[in-house]
Order: C-alpha cells, then sequence, then structure tokens
C-alpha cells in the first residue's frame, strides 16, 4: 500500500458518499491508532479490505472515545478496545485493563474465604496490618510458619494453631489474617464463629440440614474455629457436631485452627460439664486429643483492642 494518507483520502473520494456517512469515515481514518495500525500492517491490507472493516473500524474508534472517558456505556466496561487483524479484515478485541485483572484478582481471593457468621471487617484482616507487640510476636511467627511450610507441601499434614487470649487480643483478627494470605496464594479456608454455628445446627434438626452443614464445614480444605468455649455446649454439639468434625479432620489430616478465651487444659474442663450440669469427663478428653492432635497452643497478650 502507499502513502497511507493519501491512501485513506482516496477511499474517502473513491466511495462517492457525502453529509454524515462521510464525516464517519473521515473521523475514522483520522484517528490517530488506526492510521498507525493500517500502517503496520499495509503491506496485507488493499483497499477493499480496509472498506470491509469500516464497521469494525467505527467501533473502535466509539468505544476508545467511552474507555477514555471512562464511560460505562461501552460494550465491555473495563476493557481496552484494540485492533487486531484475522485474515484481511479489521477486528476490535477488548483486552482486560491492569484495573480490572486488579478488581478480579481480588474477588478471587475473597471468594476463597469462606466466612461463616463472622465479623465482616475479618475479611479485610491483613497479616500486614497485624500490629506486631511483644504478646503477640510469637503467635505471628508461628502463622507465617505454618503459610510458608503449607505453601511448600499442602498435601502433608501440619499441625495448626490453637490462639489463647483474654477478649480483643487480635486472635479473630489474626485468623482472618491467616485466610487472607493463605487466599492470596490459591488456598481456600472456611472461617466459623463456633457458638453461633451452634446455634444454628440445633436449627437445622427441624429441616433436616444437620448432615449438609456438617459436611461443608468438616470437609473444609483449612478451617478455623473461633471462640470455641464461649458459652457451654450441650452434649450433642460437643458429640455429634464438634467430634464429628474433628473426627473427620484428624483422619483427614486437615489443617484446623482455633480460637478461644481458654487455654487447652481449661478448655478440657469447661466441656466436661454439659449445659445440664452432668459431668463427662472422658468425652471432654476425647475431644481435647483431638483439638491436640490438630494444633498446638500459641498465646496472644495483649490489651483489650475493642475498647480501644
Amino acid at each position: 500500500m502507499e502513502d497511507v494518507g493519501k491512501e485513506l483520502n482516496r477511499i474517502i473520494r473513491s466511495r462517492g458518499v457525502d453529509g454524515r456517512y462521510r464525516q464517519m469515515m473521515e473521523e475514522i481514518l483520522a484517528d490517530q491508532d488506526v492510521r498507525q495500525f493500517i500502517e503496520e500492517h499495509k503491506e496485507k491490507l488493499t483497499q477493499e479490505d480496509i472498506e470491509k472493516s469500516f464497521a469494525k473500524l467505527y467501533e473502535f474508534v466509539q468505544e476508545k472515545k467511552k474507555y477514555l472517558a471512562g464511560d460505562s456505556s461501552m460494550i465491555a466496561p473495563g476493557y481496552e478496545p484494540q485492533l487486531s487483524l484475522n485474515f484481511h479484515f479489521i477486528d476490535v478485541t477488548y483486552v482486560p485493563t491492569d484495573e480490572l485483572l486488579r478488581v478480579k484478582r481480588e474477588e478471587e481471593i475473597r471468594n476463597r474465604v469462606n466466612s461463616l457468621d463472622m465479623p465482616k471487617d475479618i475479611r479485610k484482616a491483613s497479616i500486614r496490618t497485624f500490629e506486631v507487640t511483644s504478646g503477640r510476636s510469637e503467635a505471628l511467627e508461628a502463622s507465617l510458619d505454618f503459610i510458608n511450610q503449607y505453601e511448600a507441601s499442602p498435601k502433608m499434614f501440619h499441625k495448626a494453631l490453637f490462639l489463647v487470649g483474654d477478649f480483643g487480643v487480635g486472635k479473630t483478627y489474626l485468623l482472618g489474617a491467616v485466610a487472607h494470605e493463605l487466599a492470596v496464594k490459591g488456598f481456600e479456608t472456611t472461617l466459623l464463629h463456633f457458638p453461633t454455628f451452634a446455634g444454628e445446627m440445633k436449627q437445622a434438626i427441624s429441616n433436616d440440614k444437620v448432615g449438609p452443614k456438617l459436611d461443608e464445614v468438616k470437609r473444609a480444605p483449612i478451617l478455623m474455629i473461633d471462640d470455641i468455649g464461649a458459652d457451654s455446649m450441650s452434649a450433642w454439639i460437643r458429640d455429634e457436631v464438634l467430634g464429628v468434625i474433628l473426627q473427620h479432620r484428624m483422619q483427614e489430616q486437615l489443617p484446623t485452627f482455633f480460637s478461644s478465651n481458654f487455654n487447652m487444659n481449661q478448655l478440657e474442663q469447661h466441656l466436661s460439664v454439659t449445659q445440664r450440669g452432668d459431668e463427662e469427663p472422658l468425652k471432654a478428653k476425647r475431644i481435647m486429643e483431638r483439638i491436640r492432635y490438630l494444633s498446638k497452643e500459641i498465646w496472644v497478650i495483649g490489651e483489650n483492642r475493642r475498647n480501644g
């Protein structure tokens, strides 16, 4: 093809058009990206090829305007229109922008964290914003060790953490931060607030949904049980819900985290007494054997940040 500018003007004259259509053609052929594309592919494009592609060229020019203006009415919001050559035919392809890729990436990460009855801000928890103090550094270091070891060998069994500490010291936040970091690395995690979950399981009896709800939790690739021991448990919740979950996870060697205001010995004592006041130390011991197998006790010490 000869000089691009002359050739484009020749196309307009050869069509013998006036009025609005001529203005459209002139607008298309005056676009710098269109001219550059035709120049770069002039050895492969004939006048007829360009004329046949006018509809696509017009689409490109109009959508590019909308893209640059941030107009949401464009054909594919978040995608940048680009010209491409498809066997002697100029076409428009839509390429995702860096911003769209970032948004999609963040959405994928959020979707890997299944939060059941947890505070909304836990989804925004991050290792980077976890404030390190002398009483919290051991828990952070243990969390990072788990993340690194699990990422390196996800099919091997890794003992998780049993975070123990007073109210408001950051146990739940740290669980959320670990879940987020694991999600960034491509792993799915389920976090659940155990007292709320226990109440839902009791309600599930009436509509025959105990099995499905139990399966969802016990089979989670990585499970985080928050606030275990916060309420007294019925024997049924302890043995047929918590016990079943822990037994399955121990057998399948699935990572299981816990947070509690009780240390392990205190939790065993707590679990030994049912809501009715019955003492069943042997059953509590069985539960704790599974918890001790799945996790190691780590203290989180500090001031109550909820009052700050």
